[in-house]
């Protein structure tokens, strides 16, 4: 039993994965000679992007994979003839979750090590080779390098605006000359505002303060070019969540959204046992009338149903400020529940 959920697992994982990607892949060919982002760049951003999808599409892979597998073994009788032999649902139920919680092992050192750094290339190669320009994001804000300028911001609302904006101009000895600190930055008809400006001149003798209302703003930053890099929170692994939700705790800006990320990626490993639970009573099931389509059709449809369901959950959460950590365990409570009444059918 534990090399069929294995393989199935693999198999199912691999086929949704490629599938994905294949999509990814044929959106990023519209982008072909934008700066030097051509067909090879493509295929390395895939590939840099391959580790977290595979994270995020692992427990319903693991359901369809399951279902597949022990579906044949099912349709033969063989866990007729286990139960014969004296076999429980119990042990039959006990021997998935010992391999299951082996594959969640595996799921978590991608998901935690792999993943996140791997996606963070991902934004900042596709960025650099795009838009000509060396960019990264750390829990720290974003960096990028404008001339002789290097520009911190520390605060993304959206796309068109930012917060704790923090500009370092250089002279040509490569010596600090100006800082421009801005409370808040807003793009429109394709120039930045700057608001509650403090500009900070390092003079050969003194130090000039100056403050504005607000002033223009020139830069190579663009709404595209933060879209692409900035690193979303479902893509931090557990210990950067905790990490930037201190940061923004401490400079006083919202942390809902990423608490919500941070508890999903603690009941992520739970979920992947509960998609097996479910599978249980679907392969123990043992009428004729039920085919080997049939149980991969009702796993796709049951781990797209989880997905939409935790998406929705999440949101609505978001909008009506909910607990995260409720938010985030009514999917799998809601799906496990599920999984005991069919499971206590099949008894």
């Amino acid at each position: 039993m534990a090399k069929e959920v294995a393989k199935g697992a693999l198999a199912a994982t691999i086929i949704l994965v490629t599938l994905v990607e294949f999509f990814t892949l044929a959106d990023e060919m519209r982008s072909i000679g934008e700066g030097q982002y051509g067909f090879w760049q493509i295929i390395k951003y895939v590939c840099l992007t391959t580790p977290s999808v595979f994270y995020d599409l692992f427990p319903a892979a693991t359901l369809v994979g399951t279902m597949f597998s022990l579906g044949a073994m099912a349709n033969n009788r063989e866990f007729v003839a286990m139960r014969a032999a004296g076999v429980s649902v119990f042990d039959i139920i006990w021997s998935m979750l010992r391999i299951g919680l082996l594959l969640v092992g595996v799921a978590m050192l991608i998901g935690e090590f792999i993943a996140p750094i791997a996606d963070r290339t991902a934004k900042e190669y596709k960025s650099t080779k795009k838009n000509n320009q060396i960019a990264s994001w750390s829990i720290y804000g974003f960096w990028t390098r404008d001339g002789e300028s290097f520009i911190n911001i520390r605060q993304i609302e959206d796309r068109h605006n930012l917060g704790n904006v923090n500009i370092y101009a250089l002279n040509k000895d490569h010596e600090l000359n100006t800082v421009l600190h801005a409370d808040k930055a807003h793009y429109s008809d394709g120039r930045w505002t700057l608001h509650d400006v403090q500009e900070t001149k390092f003079e050969t003798n003194s130090v000039v303060v100056k403050k504005f209302i607000e002033t223009s703003w020139e830069s190579v930053i663009n709404p595209e070019l933060l879209s692409v890099v900035v690193v979303r929170p479902n893509n931090l692994s557990i210990y950067g969540l905790a990490k930037y939700i201190q940061f923004s705790r401490e400079n006083g800006q919202q942390t809902h959204q990423f608490e919500l990320a941070f508890w999903r990626r603690i009941f992520n490993p739970v979920v992947t046992l509960i998609m097996l639970l479910i599978a249980v009573p679907f392969v123990l099931n043992v009428s004729r009338t039920i085919t080997m389509g049939q149980r991969v059709l009702a796993g796709v449809i049951i781990g797209l149903s989880f997905i939409i369901m935790d998406r929705l959950v999440g949101h609505v959460g978001l909008v009506y400020n909910f607990d995260p950590m409720i938010a985030a365990i009514i999917p799998g409570s809601v799906f496990l529940l599920v999984a005991a009444v069919l499971i206590h059918r099949v008894y």
